[in-house]
């Protein structure tokens, strides 16, 4: 069996495949404090769950975007897994990077990129809304060209309360029906959530205006 694990900066993604086939996965929070003695119990408990022991993983590999992270790991998979895991950079992947340093992609965004290629087989705009919403861009071809980082939603929402003293933090779930707000909370999402989707679509039509 192959582990994949995608480390984030919020979350962190494991999934289980025997062959080309996903049996299990599962999401935790991403602790960078964490012991591999730590993490070993978190996902030997997940493992049971699933009635998967360790000797069954023949395999590891990572996507990490949080550096504190990957000591744990390596050190979770040699001790308790047997093998070293397999990392994703520039130069584990097959897709080429047209970066001006193509070591500065996360793996993340290297990831993204590879699987909608993948899918779709044609040039891509890849948006991944995580903690940064990331654009990636390929090519027809298959090349990675390049792309742009932003603040998430989440993180601009929270600034908007840690930085302005009278307003309260508000929950994003429901859009208001209307973009001209009648109160305060109906006026930040409004601004939060109507004005993100602009910003996105924005992106998209900029990016597409310099493509071939």
């Amino acid at each position: 069996m192959l582990l994949v694990v995608d480390v984030g900066n919020t979350n962190t993604v494991l999934g289980i495949f025997d062959d080309d086939q996903l049996i299990c996965n599962w999401r935790i929070r991403s602790a960078s404090r964490i012991t591999e003695d730590e993490f070993n119990i978190v996902i030997s408990n997940l493992f049971q769950s699933k009635n998967i022991k360790p000797s069954d993983i023949r395999k590891t590999i990572i996507s990490c975007v949080v550096p504190p992270m990957m000591r744990i790991l390596d050190e979770y998979c040699r001790k308790y897994l047997g093998h070293a895991p397999a990392w994703i950079d520039a130069k584990s992947v097959q897709m080429p990077i047209r970066y001006d340093n193509p070591e500065e992609v996360g793996a993340d965004r290297l990831v993204n990129g590879i699987a909608a290629y993948h899918i779709y087989r044609t040039s891509l705009i890849v948006i991944d809304f995580g903690t940064a919403t990331t654009f990636d861009v390929i090519s027809a071809k298959g090349e990675y060209l390049g792309g742009a980082i932003a603040p998430g939603i989440g993180i601009a929402a929270e600034a908007l309360f840690k930085h302005a003293s009278k307003l309260p933090r508000v929950e994003l779930f429901n859009p208001p029906k209307t973009v001209i707000g009648k109160n305060t909370v109906h006026s930040m999402k409004s601004g939060i959530i109507y004005g993100y989707s602009e910003m996105v679509d924005g992106m998209v039509r900029r990016i597409k205006q310099e493509l071939p």
